[in-house]
């Protein structure tokens, strides 16, 4: 495709074989019974495309032989590396692995590892499945014989097609390295096609011609021709795997059960719905509001810290919908310097006033602030996210929220960890169909306040708007 050819979904997919029917208890069934998944989800956003599953935003023993008794088939621990730097997100991923290995034996379960990362390519790669690959190895004896790649997210319009990543919109596919995610700051990228891109981001390390293709011609031919072309591979490859529907994801996982039982073991790098089809779990449907428990019945706090074109579009569409709702700018800028203090107490004192009449909307001003290289401006972002905590820890001991909503990966992970101090939680399920997570924390101060994690980059321009009506009104 020619850059900046548009392709419509239909065109791209001509040809192809139909989706296969696979529900997901067969899945589920497959699924050895031995075996735990630790998630090590690189923001929090990663939660949203399953139900009923512990997550931890802390990994010491008794929080890992807490999540491991709940006895589900995975388990999230977030790491939050996407914020962090290289020589950081290695340090975590490695201290995790160790943590969550041991508490597998305790546990008498045996463990696997899963890194959860952007369905646009953004994030540590390939650090962290190099990490997890060592540790593995170290504390396992052998490390994992493949490394899948399935960033997939079809529910937010993320494909795979003859392993190229497209972003599909309105039913028009934009190669995803021509999109606005391709251009980040800290994790741009320039390729689209997944067996280029692992190139680029090894720097040569591992060649095009190394990494697998798993079409979805492959794929829809069924179990036993997965198996084939996967055992077929020489250790330590990497797999690019197409996905288009749900089933291509179930049919892979069937395929990755029938080899684990042969010893054949898999690393996987996913987006957030892969875990759903790998554990047999169905697509939950959105939570509703009497299924949901409030402690109070104050208003709620909806906390924007995402930049992406899309958060933007939704955090307009939200103050539309809610003209006659508090809205509280943090500025950028003012966090970055000498004003930070006096704004953040300014800023804190007006949202715990608001509170106590309605749902207040804090927000970030929409101005991108960006440093010299992709470090600078990775740490200009860190200290505004943790401005954004601080107002929010202020502002839950002072006025606690009937909910918070919290908007972008960042912002939603720190927010849990550091403000409300949400050290476990259960994800209930999605507040909308395949997107968007809600927690309901088991520890800390913030018992009682449900906690939505909102993906700066999911949904669509309503999205906001809609999950705020679920929980205010």
């Amino acid at each position: 495709m020619d850059k900046g050819v548009l392709v419509h979904i239909d065109a791209l997919l001509a040809g192809i074989p139909a989706p296969l029917d696979i529900p997901a208890s067969e899945v589920g069934a497959a699924m050895p019974d031995d075996l735990v998944l630790i998630v090590l989800d690189d923001d929090p956003t990663g939660t949203q495309s399953v139900a009923g599953l512990p997550v931890l935003t802390r990994w010491e023993s008794d929080d890992l032989d807490w999540a491991l008794a709940q006895g589900s088939p995975a388990v999230y621990v977030l790491t939050n590396s996407r914020s962090l730097s290289e020589e950081h997100a290695a340090a975590r991923n490695r201290e995790i692995v160790a943590v969550a290995v041991a508490a597998a034996a305790r546990a008498g379960r045996r463990v696997s590892f899963v890194s959860r990362s952007d369905s646009t390519l953004r994030g540590h790669f390939p650090l962290e499945t190099d990490v997890l690959r060592a540790a593995a190895a170290e504390h396992g004896g052998e490390a994992p014989h493949l490394t899948m790649l399935v960033p997939a997210f079809p529910d937010s319009g993320r494909i795979t097609v003859d392993a190229v990543h497209y972003w599909v919109v309105d039913g028009e596919a934009t190669p995803v390295g021509e999109t606005p995610f391709a251009a980040d700051a800290t994790f741009g990228y320039h390729s689209s096609d997944l067996r280029d891109w692992v190139e680029e981001k090894t720097g040569g390390r591992v060649v095009r011609e190394e990494v697998a293709a798993l079409t979805l011609r492959i794929i829809r031919s069924g179990t036993d021709a997965v198996v084939a072309f996967l055992r077929a591979l020489p250790a330590g490859s990497v797999v690019a795997v197409d996905t288009v529907e749900e089933t291509d994801m179930r049919q892979v996982a069937l395929a990755l059960h029938a080899l684990d039982r042969e010893g054949v073991t898999a690393l996987l790098r996913i987006g957030p719905p892969y875990l759903r089809a790998h554990i047999g779990q169905p697509i939950a449907e959105p939570i509703t509001a009497d299924r949901i428990d409030f402690a109070n019945e104050r208003g709620g706090l909806v906390v924007v810290g995402s930049h992406v074109p899309l958060t933007t579009a939704q955090l307009g569409a939200l103050m539309v919908d809610r003209p006659d709702t508090a809205t509280i700018e943090l500025d950028v800028r003012s966090l970055i310097d000498e004003r930070r203090d006096a704004h953040l107490t300014a800023q804190a004192d007006a949202v715990a006033r608001a509170i106590e009449r309605g749902t207040v909307i804090v927000h970030t001003s929409r101005e991108l602030v960006t440093g010299r290289d992709g470090e600078e401006s990775l740490e200009i972002a860190r200290q505004v996210s943790a401005g954004l905590v601080e107002l929010v820890a202020r502002v839950l001991a002072l006025t606690p929220p009937r909910f918070v909503i919290a908007k972008g990966g960042i912002t939603s992970s720190d927010v849990a960890s550091e403000a409300l101090e949400i050290r476990r939680a259960q994800v209930v399920g999605p507040m909308l169909p395949g997107i968007v997570s809600l927690w309901q924390p088991q520890v800390g101060p913030a018992i009682g306040i449900p906690y939505v994690v909102f993906a700066g980059n999911v949904g669509t321009t309503e999205s906001l708007a809609l999950v705020v009506r679920t929980l205010a009104d």
